[in-house]
């Protein structure tokens, strides 16, 4: 790959091949990854059927949508095309997806999570239900979590409730206290990064697994977003943790969105006719049609 465009903030990018996996920052202007990239690919085929940029987009305030610690810039550029809210779980503006508020269920049309779910508190369960039940009959769960092609997820925690950490020497150490009272102690806890901090992960999904929590949480159908595409940078180089998406039903525009979408359409060839008159009328542009310049 010598080029690709890409589609968070529709910078020219010349990269190495080598700097195309999943983590590695690889657009000199917003520093994307391919996780990123793959994720906002997936958005736009969901929504509009076609590979968009983000920055292409058209304006549709009808459609509502929700952000689970998404990252800046492209949360920004979501903000200014729907109507949709990024949310946290441990900062402003707080939203903890096990247990969404009951004005909240069956708002949304799409809901984008990035490797949030292996952090959420278990039972994972939970969280897969609340999701399903925050979308709308026709709505959308776009995500990326890690996974494996193991055979079985591994739950690290089962039965976290009141938890911390210790050093022990120089090593740091999980204490959790159980429903029941009982102390535990777990050795090498893992952490991601997170924005500027750490979030600790707390399973390992599998493939299978991942499909089958989705489908018991009640979604309808889950797809598996495997497929390469090279001008907007979206090359993975593993054969898991790709992008998915849940689909709760078959998304379709509302009329309201179908109006939106038109409308910016129209204001969008309005400005082309005006500026095209604006040129034809244009001194110079008379003066090259006498001339024969063109």
């Amino acid at each position: 790959m010598t080029e690709f465009v890409c589609n968070v903030c529709g910078a020219l990018n010349r990269p190495s091949e080598a700097k195309l996996d999943r983590e590695s920052a690889s657009c000199t202007e917003c520093k994307s990854n391919v996780r990123i990239r793959g994720l906002l690919l997936a958005v736009s085929m969901e929504l509009f059927g076609m590979e968009l940029t983000l920055p292409e987009f058209p304006h549709v305030k009808s459609l509502r949508g929700l952000g689970t610690s998404d990252t800046n810039p492209y949360a920004a550029i979501l903000a200014e095309k729907f109507d949709y809210r990024n949310t946290f779980y441990d900062r402003e503006p707080r939203f903890d997806i096990a247990n969404p508020p009951a004005h909240d269920l069956g708002r949304y049309e799409f809901i984008i999570s990035s490797d949030v779910l292996e952090h959420v508190a278990p039972p994972v369960e939970t969280s897969l239900r609340s999701a399903c039940q925050l979308l709308k009959p026709d709505g959308l769960l776009i995500f990326t979590v890690p996974y494996s092609l193991e055979s079985s997820m591994t739950e690290h925690y089962a039965d976290l409730h009141q938890f911390g950490f210790a050093t022990v020497g120089s090593e740091v150490v999980l204490v959790n206290r159980t429903r029941t009272g009982e102390i535990q102690v777990f050795e090498h806890p893992v952490f991601h990064s997170s924005g500027g901090g750490r979030s600790l992960e707390l399973r390992e999904f599998t493939e299978n697994d991942l499909e089958a929590l989705l489908l018991g949480a009640g979604f309808r159908e889950v797809t598996i977003c495997a497929e390469d595409y090279p001008p907007f940078g979206v090359v993975h180089s593993e054969c898991c943790s790709l992008p998915m998406v849940a689909r709760k039903g078959d998304f379709t525009f509302s009329i309201d969105s179908v109006r939106d979408v038109v409308e910016e359409w129209r204001a969008l060839r309005r400005k082309f006719d005006a500026e095209r008159n604006g040129f034809l009328r244009s001194y110079w542009f008379r003066l090259g049609r006498k001339l024969r310049w063109y």
